[in-house]
């Protein structure tokens, strides 16, 4: 049997301009740029890593910037619909007033008891935040960024869920339960009567619960999505160690899939595997963590390269597009 994991690790989006990017993550949200690096597998386009002050695992989006290709996403299944951070709830109002300040439309709904603020991102990513009690919130091992443009009592404090698309629950919820360990916790079958499956909805929980333990399965009457700028490109769980990762390269093998090799990305190591709905899935593990090439304060500061790209570092450089790394403004008080 395989182990369960606790939840979420990291998701990882195609953007545009690398600039507009991460203004807004840090600017706009109070990330910390927390690893400028470039894609292992495309040395010519960045990997951005935005999280909370030392990038603890389940507080991290990533982003290539493709600002070379253009290449529009389209949304459908096999898809991440939604990705959601934690907020406390004494933070709603004042979340709902920061990003409608800077000119985003926001949208303030409830789900399973929860208040949930709805809105996108410059590319058009979908993002939530969720107020789901302070017992949540008491869990998380989000650190506070002292220097950030948010107060620490309002910063987001890691994942709250993602919500993947899918054209039929079955096979991906298959592999939540059978392979991660996640268990059917809610549904909302609001659209069953209905021409459109668009409003079904079922919740997931993996067996630690807490922070980041959420993924949400909505039923999609689209087609398959396609990738492109605007949309996730895959979503990362934890891993304990390299033994962990074995046991899921087994279980999802015994589940008809092709898991890949253990790939080191100097942070983490990983392994992908496409589940049945279409979802990019990728198992990281903890460690060793983004200061394995620079120190804590230094965080994001400069380009870093893993050790067998070093001696490219000049054409590489020549190839990145601009970036003059995230404007940030004071903390507001």
């Amino acid at each position: 049997m395989s182990p369960t994991t606790p939840g979420l690790h990291h998701v990882t989006a195609i953007a545009g301009d690398p600039q507009e990017n991460a203004d807004f993550y840090v600017g706009t949200l109070g990330l910390r740029f927390v690893k400028r690096t470039v894609n292992h597998d495309d040395t010519g386009t960045y990997h951005f890593y935005f999280g909370d002050e030392g990038g603890t695992p389940g507080t991290n989006i990533t982003f290539f910037p493709w600002s070379d290709r253009g290449r529009q996403g389209e949304f459908g299944a096999g898809q991440t619909q939604a990705t959601a951070y934690l907020i406390p709830t004494d933070s709603v109002d004042y979340w709902q007033d920061r990003l409608e300040s800077a000119g985003l439309a926001v949208d303030r709904t409830e789900r399973f008891g929860e208040p949930v603020l709805g809105f996108s991102d410059p590319d058009g990513i979908r993002l939530e935040l969720v107020a789901p009690g302070d017992d949540v919130i008491a869990e998380s091992d989000a650190t506070p960024w002292e220097d950030g443009p948010v107060p620490t009592e309002h910063q987001l404090r890691g994942f709250h869920s993602v919500t993947l698309a899918v054209s039929e629950f079955g096979p991906t919820a298959t592999i939540l339960t059978d392979v991660l360990g996640y268990e059917l916790e809610a549904e909302d079958e609001t659209g069953a009567d209905t021409a459109s499956s668009a409003n079904r909805r079922r919740r997931y929980r993996s067996a630690a619960g807490g922070p980041a333990s959420v993924v949400d399965l909505v039923e999609t009457d689209a087609g398959r999505g396609r990738m492109g700028v605007g949309t996730v490109h895959h979503v990362a769980f934890e891993a304990a160690d390299l033994d962990e990762q074995a046991q899921w390269r087994e279980a999802y093998a015994e589940q008809g899939l092709s898991p890949s090799e253990v790939i080191d990305r100097k942070y983490f190591q990983s392994v992908y595997t496409r589940e049945p709905g279409g979802v990019l899935f990728e198992m990281a593990t903890t460690g060793p963590g983004f200061t394995a090439d620079e120190e804590y304060e230094e965080l994001g500061s400069s380009l870093v390269l893993p050790e067998h790209l070093e001696d490219e570092r000049e054409r590489i450089e020549s190839q990145l597009p601009a970036f003059d790394g995230p404007e940030v403004a004071s903390t507001d008080e």
